[in-house]
This record gives C-alpha cells, sequence and structure tokens, in this order.
C-alpha cells in the first residue's frame, strides 16, 4: 500500500524537543584530513617519547625503500612499529623476529591505514620472547629425541606420479604451486585442504599427512610418491601452527617423502627440520618436486644423438681396424707353406721308420720263440705232477694229527672244569648256610626288641590317656558343671560377657543345648526363680554322693588291642 503524505495544511506536532537537523547545524564540519590530522596533533602532544617493552613480530627485513616495518606485542596487545631508513643504519641491536627489545620512539598516527604507530629510534635488547623461549624449548626437546637427525632423511623421488599438497585451497599458495608444476612438468595432484592458521589448524594439518600415508598404493585413490606442506608468509604466531609437536610427529612418521614450504625463505618453523627438504618458497618446493619437462627432453634427445654418434663412431673405427688386420694378414699360401714342407719331411722319414721299426719287433719276437723252445710248457707242467705226486697225503696226516691232539686237550679242559665248578658249588652251599644262619639270628633279635619297643608305647600310651581323662573338662562337666560359650564357639568366662552376648551355647556332660540371655528381669525375680529352682535335701544329698565319687577317668582305646 503506497505511503500518502500528510496534507500541506497539517499543523506539526506540539512538542519542547527541537529536531535532530537544528541540533547538528551549529556543528562544524571536518574533512577526514582534518579529523586525522587533529588526532595525530592530539596523540603526539599528550604521548611524546616513550618506551616500549615487547616481542618484534612480523619482521620480513628492510623494505625496498629500506625502511623497516614490523610489530611490537605482548600478551595484550600489539603496535604497529616503523624504522626509518636513516634511523636503520645508526641502531646498536638490529630487529629479529621473536626478540623481545625496549624500543624508543614516538608514537604518531599513519592516516593512510587510520592506525597509530610507533616510531622506534632506538633498540636494546630484552630477551627471547614468549613464543621465542617455548619455540626454543620445544626445538630442544624434539632434536634430543632424534627427530631431526639427518639419518632420517629420504631422497625425494626424481619424478613422482602423483603430488599431494597440504595447504588452504582457497590461498595464492595452491595456486603458484599448481602453475609451477604447470610449467616444469606437469603431474596429477592431489590437495588436502586444511586451514593453515587458527584454532584446530595443526591438527587439520597432522591428520592429512597421515591421511595421504593411509592411501593405499594402487588403490581408488592413487597415493601420492612426495608430499608438499606448504604456506604463505606471516608473523610467528600465524605461522604457529607448524610447530605444534603433533605436526612435526605426523611429518617424522610420515613413509611418503616430504617437502616443508611454510612462509618465505626467512621464516623458519619445526616442520622444516624434521622434513626431507626445506624449500624457500612454495613454488621453490614444486620445483623441488619435479623436473624440468623440456630440459629433460632436450637431456633425453642430446643424450640420444650422442649415443647415436657414439655408436657410429665406434662401427667406422672398428672397421677401419678390421681392414687393417686384413691388410696385415699374409696370404694361404704363404700361412700353408711351412706345413706343407713338414708334412713332406715326415712322409720322407715315415717309410724307413716303419721298416726299422718292424724289423725290432720281428727279431724281439724270435727271441721269445727261441726261450720257449728251451722252457717248453709241457715240461713245466711234467715237473709240477712229480712234485704232487711227492707231497700225496702228508697234509691229510698232519690234519688229522693235530684234530687228534686238539680232542685230548679239551678233554683234559672238561674234566677240569667240572673239578672246578663242584669246588665253586661247595663253597656257595657254605656260605649260604652261614648267611641263612645269621639271617636267622637277626630275625629273633629284631622280634623281641619290637615287641618290647610295643609294650613300651602301650604302656606310655595308657599313662597319657590316664592322664588326658584327668586333666580333661569333661570330668568337670559330670560333676555338674556346664560350660557356656558364645555365638562363636569361644568360652565365656564373665556374666557380663554372657549378658552381653546375642546367643548363648550351654555344653552339659551328655549334650549341648542353646539359650538366650535374660537381662532384662529384676534381681528379685531372678533369685525368686533360683530359690525355686533350689533342689530338694535328698536330691542334693544324692548329688553329693555323686559328686563325692571318684570320677574314672576316660580311657582311650589302644591301637595295639585289636
Amino acid at each position: 500500500m503506497p505511503l500518502v503524505p500528510p496534507p500541506r495544511s497539517a499543523a506539526p506536532p506540539a512538542t519542547d524537543i527541537p529536531p535532530t537537523s537544528v541540533l547538528t547545524a551549529n556543528q562544524p564540519e571536518w574533512t577526514v584530513g582534518d579529523l586525522a590530522g587533529a588526532l595525530k596533533r592530539t596523540l603526539e602532544d599528550a604521548f611524546g617519547h616513550v618506551r616500549l617493552r615487547g616481542e618484534i613480530s612480523g619482521y620480513r627485513g628492510q623494505h625496498g625503500s629500506g625502511h623497516a616495518y614490523f610489530s611490537l606485542k605482548d600478551g595484550q596487545a600489539r603496535i604497529d612499529a616503523v624504522v626509518w631508513k636513516g634511523v636503520f643504519g645508526r641502531l646498536r641491536q638490529r630487529p629479529q623476529e621473536g626478540l623481545e627489545v625496549i624500543a624508543t620512539g614516538r608514537i604518531t598516527t599513519f592516516a593512510g591505514k587510520s592506525s597509530y604507530q610507533i616510531v622506534v629510534e632506538s633498540l636494546e635488547p630484552a630477551g627471547l620472547g614468549a613464543w621465542m623461549a617455548l619455540l626454543e624449548e620445544r626445538k630442544k626437546q624434539l632434536a634430543a629425541e632424534g627427530l631431526f637427525a639427518p639419518e632420517h632423511k629420504r631422497a625425494i623421488p626424481y619424478l613422482p606420479r602423483v603430488v599431494g599438497v597440504v595447504t588452504s585451497p582457497t590461498g595464492a599458495v595452491i595456486r603458484d604451486i599448481l602453475h609451477r608444476l604447470e610449467d616444469r612438468f606437469p603431474r596429477p595432484v592431489l590437495v588436502w585442504p586444511v586451514r593453515v592458521q587458527g584454532d584446530g589448524a595443526a591438527e587439520e594439518v597432522a591428520a592429512a599427512i597421515r591421511g595421504f600415508n593411509a592411501l593405499k598404493p594402487g588403490g581408488p585413490i592413487p597415493r601420492p610418491d612426495v608430499l608438499i606442506v606448504a604456506r604463505g608468509g606471516g608473523s610467528i604466531e600465524d605461522l604457529w601452527a607448524f610447530n605444534e609437536e603433533c605436526v612435526v610427529r605426523a611429518a617424522f612418521e610420515s613413509a611418503i617423502p616430504l617437502i616443508s614450504a611454510v612462509g618465505h625463505e626467512t621464516d623458519t618453523t619445526l616442520i622444516d627440520y624434521v622434513s626431507d627438504r626445506r624449500a624457500p618458497t612454495p613454488t621453490g618446493a614444486a620445483e623441488m618436486a619435479v623436473p624440468v619437462r623440456a630440459d629433460l627432453i632436450a637431456t633425453v634427445a642430446d643424450l640420444s644423438a650422442r649415443a647415436l654418434g657414439a655408436v657410429g663412431r665406434r662401427i667406422e673405427r672398428d672397421r677401419v681396424d678390421l681392414r687393417a688386420l686384413g691388410r696385415a694378414l699374409p696370404s694361404a699360401d704363404a700361412l700353408l707353406a711351412a706345413k706343407r714342407q713338414r708334412l713332406d719331411l715326415a712322409e720322407a722319414r715315415l717309410a724307413p721308420a716303419l721298416a726299422a721299426g718292424a724289423s725290432r719287433h720281428r727279431a724281439r719276437l724270435q727271441l721269445l720263440l727261441d726261450r720257449m723252445a728251451r722252457r717248453s710248457p709241457d715240461v713245466a707242467l711234467a715237473n709240477a705232477r712229480a712234485r704232487l705226486a711227492r707231497i700225496d697225503h702228508r697234509p691229510l696226516h698232519a690234519l688229522q694229527n693235530d684234530v687228534q691232539r686238539k680232542g685230548e686237550a679239551l678233554v683234559q679242559l672238561g674234566r677240569r672244569l667240572l673239578v672246578a665248578r663242584d669246588a665253586s658249588l661247595e663253597r656257595a652251599r657254605a656260605l649260604q648256610a652261614r648267611r641263612t644262619d645269621r639271617l636267622l639270628a637277626l630275625s629273633d633279635r629284631l622280634t623281641q626288641a619290637g615287641a618290647r619297643g610295643i609294650e613300651r608305647r602301650r604302656d606310655r600310651l595308657e599313662g597319657l590317656a590316664g592322664l588326658l581323662g584327668s586333666l580333661s573338662y569333661h570330668a568337670v562337666l559330670e560333676r555338674g558343671y556346664v560350660l557356656v560359650r558364645d555365638a562363636a564357639g569361644l568360652p565365656m568366662r564373665r556374666a557380663a560377657e554372657a549378658a552381653a552376648a546375642t546367643r548363648l551355647s550351654l555344653q552339659f556332660s551328655d549334650g549341648t543345648v542353646a539359650a538366650v540371655p535374660d537381662v532384662g528381669q529384676d534381681p528379685d525375680g531372678a533369685a525368686k526363680r533360683r530359690a525355686s529352682a533350689r533342689p530338694s535335701p535328698a536330691s542334693a544329698r544324692a548329688a553329693e554322693r555323686r559328686s563325692a565319687k571318684p570320677a574314672s577317668p576316660v580311657r582311650q582305646g589302644s591301637l595295639f588291642d585289636a
């Protein structure tokens, strides 16, 4: 519904408060520059020269103009600081990141940023700041554990198949890395997006490193061959996530080679010490990860050309050498001439040598025939038969005589063995008889000693049984007494203990009765009950006669009466 303005003739509402336009009409108008100048003069007049103690943060060296810009901070606030070029050269203490200093200078404002700052005129060291002290302490602790040892460093693969990047997906770092990889050698890139600053950034970076290592080789998601952990520059607070212990330990445990590219070249974090390679910038990390493809192609082409040239030169050199060797070789006739001559000489000497050899063997054969004729085998055989006839039956007679002699020796030996056997048996019987008599005597002595020992032990046992019967409390119970025990079975000797007990056990001579103490009745009633329960004189005299009769001791049966 459109708004309808009120009619012109309508009177304004009656009120005592003037409109806002009336209140602000008399206030002066400021330009932005005038207000900035007034604020600057007010701040400089109120403070002038001051001495500030704080920790240097965000120092990146001198600017191109020669000036130096950084911040001074403590646990509560921070202030921008600037050192002009002319003052910087006269400083006795140069600014250092994380150094706690005392700065002397003027407080002023910078209108271009609507901020206040201190123009430093001198710096004095005041010690390491809290951040740097914590960083140094953690660095010493991890170094003592061996996390920074050089032997744990691994070589970066020359040409990785996949490159993994842990960084923020929205910053310029990832674009620089991708652009540099595209220029040098395009490779597949896996980006694990993380926060690189603020709460939870360290845990995300550590989880990303472990997540890349958890990928299985040959899985649906390819496992990177090299990791790049990257972040742009910043102050020590901005880069503190990469000084956290969880990130350092994750980088140390990584099975994949890792390149750290955190901050600029002057920034140093703990992940730089534990990583396999440290890059000054994220772009430098990309250059370390892959070689230049064009250079590789040129190198391969140059090596191929050099190899082809070397092979061609080798073939040509071998061809020339072969031709030279071929020219140096003698002809076939020259090589075979000496051999042919030696063959002709050997053929000429062969026929006479064969004839001389045949003649020698013929003479030797004739000599053997003559010797056989003089010593005929028939004659040797006849002589052997004559010697055998002369020997005839002499070996048989000698064997029979030997057998007869040995038989007689065996008969004599048998007779001696029989005599020795009878003597041995006689001695054995006599020894056995003596041992039997001795054994019988020992048996009689053992039986007598056992009987005497048993008798002594029976007498002692009977005496102990009588003593036990006389000392046992059962004899006392036979005389009319009662043994009072508590619920635990312990005897009670005082009436107060019986009154305090919840349950009693009364042991008589013939059995046990359970009882409950009655402590609530009056003494008079108890006395009356005791009087009424008093036995009669006759029963009392009978009890006295029973008590006067000596109690027979309890006799334990003997184990030897059976």
